[in-house]
């Protein structure tokens, strides 16, 4: 346990297979073999870290390694006296180690550099007062070699010397020493290092010396200039007033050749000020840096802190959207996402036709070019597409041509993406209806995927007006479906019959016989439908090599969709009914219609196919025979308006959360009514660039507007103070908990409530689930009746509950063994991870479709009514509820919602609550929990379980 409080500054992999026996190490470091010297010494150091102490070794090493000139041998042995012990249990320093002050002043002033060097470098983790004493001379000698290593090393150990406890005791001048040094310096890491001693130890001077040097600080090093910021970054932390004449630093090194440089000062520039003109130099500093760098990872980091950037300085970035756009030629896809995202949000009308044309030109390249993720990408683009006409819907006309031709794509998720924005557009802008109708007609038979077709079908059935639309709809839905029946039954010729499908007159049979063996054991013949290929006369030469796209979904079974087409039929004619004047050609459409649907039950109920008909699908089919047979003016009514109205009131439901998501996100905490504000307009403004009045100006407005309040005031802190011990205790302990996404930190206040001295007292903690401990809280003594505040610091790395238990231990002077006070166990909350967030209806299906983990929890609580039941959880468990208002309204004693989120460290969420009103009130069901990781799922089980009674 002692061991593992020391303070460790070598880490070294030991392979524990086969650990070195003391004495061999001995006999090899007596000997006079070199390079078995260097050995020995090597596995002497790696016992010492694994806990061995190896105190006969002390004195070999003295008489047979020390004396020796070998770099190696020299470099290892002082490693080795970094790691040993060299004080007892009472913290005074062992006598033996004078041997080794000689040994160390003689290496200070050794005619070899590197052993100087190394020395020196050493002399800054040694602690030890007295040892460190005698050294000083040879160490200040140092500062003034000819050789800049030994200069750099020197320098180090002057400032690691004064910030020892007696540091200022034993290097009275030091700051002085190190400014006249680094005024004679020419060495770029010396001089680094001098002014990094300076701003540690003597921060006035660093200060002097860089306000004395201002024109030059754009030609010193790049190490030199990062310390430069970091010193002005803690002055202006200090000193606010002062930060005008340290932004016109931080201008002048945006030019700087290195790029970390560059990078530091646009961060520095943003944290200092708000001024537009420094904003503007940090975001063109992030674009610049966005083009010039290849590594992935910086081009995520750098389009990051844009967007930090367009939450704060929008107006100043909307004028950047072109340069953050040009991200978009990486081939990685996250880069692409996190541009096109903070792209969406920066479309003004001004630019929304030059966001839209870049957009577009994309969408092309990935049709020209074959790469593995393109159709993931052209579905983001198709969809940032979608938002900017919804926003802007003078730019539909230009883009819905081209992303029709995307209706056929082989990526389902894109081409469903393209049709619900075909869908929301047409509907939209009235003056387009006439072009897309007539163009969707055009391709539908390119259309593969049977949701697509599906949504497509509702299109042509919705708004084909006019009569030349009506039949050409019904012309193309014939065309798709080929010709009827879809199958039939042929003899063969030892009398058995078989199904076969239904050929068209002109179509071509590419092997389509084929022997299948019948229930009685008889051969028969049968011809497959994806072996036919159509070829009517009307659609153009692609369409010779596949069959009609309706057909080939429908034999396949889904007859989900041959009733969409039963529907959009129906819809067709009851227009048709309206727009032909001719009685004859109406009855004519609607027995082709009735043929068709007629056809269509026969095939799900015939054995051609492996499963019957849904009895859904059934019904709808039938329905719309029995209208066609028998139509009233109501039903009209609800077939040819009433879902459009449905439709246009989804829309405008979406539009209207839209609207009240922007404006929830806009309100700002003002400041209170009695806060001071300063006038700066009133003020002299002598000798201050326009830079620095920028600055004040916005300083002003952050103040009037409160954005200069503190977080922390808030009454949910004191939420966050657990008791840890009781009041009789005698020692009370609390814990203020602060979560910072991967860190937890633990502010515990310990008050010794007896009368006398508490020493050695320890706060010991241990943790349970995905949670580490950083660092293990040292030791104190505390006075009686005296508190202390102990702050240990855990990480995170998973969303999964994490438990924090303990003790606190400690000694008193009159007994002699050790008191424990067991402390209450921490829960970390899975609800500090995770934050509301929202994702298409498409995503959450594909989502829960792809989770392997599911966390199954009956609803059991009092809550009576479905609705209070959905916010209490949704409150419960900081999710967002996706599923429309307007979806839950009404009282039919059911309620089905999806809730999402997402957690800090990337993870998603899915919730699915399923309830129903019992006839005693009651209600029952289940919470459905998806996750991709175990423990977000079982986390928010837990969570949900203990919340879902209503109590809290």
């Amino acid at each position: 346990m002692e061991k593992m409080e020391k303070s460790c500054s070598l880490l070294i992999h030991f392979d524990k297979g086969t650990p070195a026996l003391a004495n061999e190490i001995k006999e090899a470091l007596e000997a006079n073999d070199v390079a078995a010297k260097v050995d020995a010494l090597k596995k002497a150091i790696m016992l010492l870290l694994n806990g061995e102490t190896l105190p006969q070794l002390f004195i070999t090493i003295v008489r047979y390694v020390l004396p020796s000139e070998d770099h190696t041998i020299q470099k290892l042995l002082l490693l080795y006296l970094e790691i040993i012990d060299k004080t007892d249990s009472r913290g005074r320093v062992l006598p033996e180690m004078i041997l080794i002050c000689q040994n160390l002043r003689n290496n200070l002033q050794h005619p070899n550099e590197y052993i100087r060097g190394v020395t020196l470098r050493f002399l800054c983790r040694l602690n030890e007062t007295e040892i460190i004493e005698p050294l000083i001379p040879s160490v200040l000698a140092n500062l003034e070699h000819r050789h800049p290593f030994i200069r750099r090393n020197a320098i180090l150990a002057v400032m690691s010397i004064y910030k020892l406890p007696q540091g200022e005791q034993l290097l009275v001048d030091a700051p002085e020493m190190i400014e006249k040094a680094l005024a004679s310096e020419q060495d770029p890491s010396a001089k680094r290092n001098a002014f990094l001693m300076l701003f540690t130890c003597a921060q006035d001077r660093a200060v002097n010396y860089l306000l004395t040097h201002v024109d030059s600080v754009s030609d010193w090093g790049e190490m030199l200039q990062m310390i430069v910021l970091e010193l002005i970054k803690k002055v202006c932390r200090t000193n606010r007033g002062e930060k005008g004449k340290y932004i016109k630093i931080i201008i002048s090194l945006l030019n700087a050749p290195s790029t970390a440089v560059v990078y530091e000062c646009a961060g520095t520039l943003v944290s200092l000020s708000s001024a537009p003109t420094a904003i503007r130099a940090a975001a063109n500093t992030y674009c610049q840096l966005l083009l010039s760098q290849s590594d992935n990872n910086v081009k995520l980091i750098v389009l990051d802190r844009l967007n930090e950037l367009k939450t704060s300085h929008r107006e100043i970035m909307v004028d950047l959207i072109m340069d953050v756009l040009r991200a978009l030629s990486s081939p990685n896809l996250d880069i692409r996402r996190k541009t096109i995202d903070i792209a969406l949000e920066l479309i003004t009308p001004r630019n929304v036709d030059e966001v839209v044309l870049t957009l577009k030109k994309e969408v092309v390249k990935t049709q020209s070019t074959e790469l593995e993720k393109n159709g993931e990408y052209r579905q983001m683009l198709v969809q940032a597409i979608h938002s900017c006409a919804i926003k802007f819907p003078e730019v539909a006309s230009t883009v819905v041509h081209l992303l029709m031709d995307f209706l056929g794509d082989n990526n389902v998720a894109s081409a469903i993406d393209v049709v619900v924005f075909v869908r929301e557009i047409i509907e939209t802008n009235p003056k387009l209806r006439v072009s897309i109708i007539t163009r969707l007609l055009d391709t539908f038979y390119q259309i593969r995927a049977a949701r697509v077709c599906s949504c497509a079908l509702w299109i042509i059935g919705e708004y084909c007006l006019s009569l030349s639309e009506v039949e050409s709809g019904i012309a193309a839905i014939k065309q798709c479906l080929g010709e009827l029946p879809f199958y039939t039954v042929i003899e063969d010729s030892d009398g058995a019959a078989a199904p076969k499908p239904s050929q068209q007159v002109t179509s071509i049979t590419v092997s389509s016989r084929r022997p299948a063996i019948l229930a009685d054991g008889t051969y028969a013949t049968q011809s497959a439908a994806s072996e036919t290929a159509i070829a009517p006369p009307t659609l153009v030469q692609g369409m010779l090599s596949s069959p009609g796209n309706l057909r080939s979904l429908i034999l396949t079974g889904d007859f989900f969709l041959g009733a969409v087409v039963a529907c959009t039929l129906t819809k067709l004619i009851l227009r048709l009914e309206e727009v032909q004047s001719s009685k004859a050609e109406v009855n004519k459409a609607t027995t082709q219609a009735l043929l068709i649907m007629v056809s269509m039950l026969q095939l799900g109920q015939s054995s051609y196919l492996p499963h019957p008909i849904d009895n859904d699908s059934s019904d709808r089919i039938l329905l719309c025979m029995r209208l066609l047979c028998n139509t009233g003016d109501e039903v009209r009514k609800v077939w040819l308006q009433s879902c459009r109205e449905s439709f246009v009131k989804m829309l405008a439901d979406k539009q209207f959360r839209e609207t009240q998501e922007i404006k929830a996100k806009a309100q700002i905490s003002h400041a209170q009514p009695d806060d001071l504000i300063d006038f700066y307009h009133l003020k002299s403004r002598k000798g201050m660039s326009q830079l620095e009045l920028e600055d004040e100006v916005q300083d002003d407005l952050k103040r009037a507007t409160g954005e200069f309040t503190k977080d922390g005031d808030d009454a949910n802190r004191l939420n966050r103070i657990l008791q840890l011990t009781g009041f009789s205790d005698p020692v009370y302990a609390e814990a203020y908990v602060t979560v910072h996404h991967y860190d937890i930190v633990l502010d515990v206040t310990v008050i010794n409530r007896t009368k006398e001295t508490l020493q050695n007292l320890c706060l010991e903690l241990a943790t349970m689930g995905d949670l580490k401990l950083v660092e293990r809280p040292q030791n104190y003594t505390l006075a009686p009746e005296s508190s202390k505040q102990i702050r240990a610091n855990i990480k995170v790395s998973s969303t999964e509950t994490g438990v924090i238990f303990g003790n606190i231990v400690y000694e008193t002077s009159n007994v002699l063994e050790r008191n424990v006070v067991v402390l209450n166990d921490i829960h970390i909350d899975i609800m500090d991870y995770i934050s509301p967030a929202t994702c298409a209806d498409v995503a959450f299906r594909t989502m829960w479709a792809e989770f392997e983990w599911e966390n199954k929890v009956a609803v059991n609580t009092v809550i009576q009514d479905e609705k209070e039941f959905l916010d209490h959880i949704i409150k419960s468990t900081n999710m967002k509820c996706l599923t429309a208002p307007s979806a839950l309204d009404g009282e039919c004693g059911f309620l089905a919602a999806n809730l999402y989120a997402k957690s800090v460290f990337g993870e998603d969420a899915l919730v699915n609550v399923s309830i129903e009103k019992q006839a005693d009130g009651k209600l029952s069901g289940y919470i459905r929990i998806r996750s991709k990781t175990q423990g977000i799922a079982l986390s928010l089980g837990d969570k949900i379980t203990l919340k879902q009674k209503g109590s809290s």
